[in-house]
């Protein structure tokens, strides 16, 4: 669990808010609930702790405007969802490269259609397309397109889009 604390650190410290509290049987991933871009965690019924970097990219990749009034029924039903889908999924292996968590944390074989490996392998080659989705609404650079002052994928120049 020291693994997960220091990701609930990271998200609170980048503005992404997360609380304990029983989220009951209704919650799409067991264990986490969105509610107005917050995410509640329930320990008790929690089955992959690093789903929680998953969803917490879902609401650092959504326009700043609504993220306070998103919730997991509203991230299924946005006009951009499979974007921001391809985004968080580019989000949280970059959230992994940053807490120097190995992205297997994230990337369970259970989870993404058994496509785990090929989406940690794209990333890792800077390859993969929701890296340069990210690029293209100013949260992270291109390696062509490193300043001085820059650094490129998997790290980010914002956390949180504006």
């Amino acid at each position: 669990m020291v693994t997960f604390e220091r990701c609930i650190t990271f998200l609170n410290d980048i503005g992404i808010q997360t609380f304990y509290r029983s989220v009951g049987q209704d919650s799409f991933l067991p264990g986490f609930l969105i509610e107005n871009g917050t995410i509640f965690i329930d320990k008790n019924m929690l089955q992959y702790p690093g789903d929680l970097l998953h969803e917490a990219g879902h609401i650092a990749v959504v326009p700043s405007a609504d993220r306070l009034h998103l919730t997991e029924k509203a991230i299924i039903k946005r006009k951009d969802r499979e974007a921001e889908e391809v985004m968080a999924i580019a989000w949280s292996y970059a959230a992994c490269m940053h807490l120097m968590i190995d992205p297997v944390f994230v990337f369970h074989e259970d989870g993404y259609r058994g496509g785990s490996n090929a989406i940690m392998n794209s990333c890792s080659k800077n390859e993969y397309i929701g890296m340069f989705m990210l690029q293209s609404i100013g949260m992270s650079t291109a390696e062509k397109q490193i300043k001085s002052d820059e650094t490129a994928y998997p790290r980010m120049i914002k956390w949180l889009r504006g």
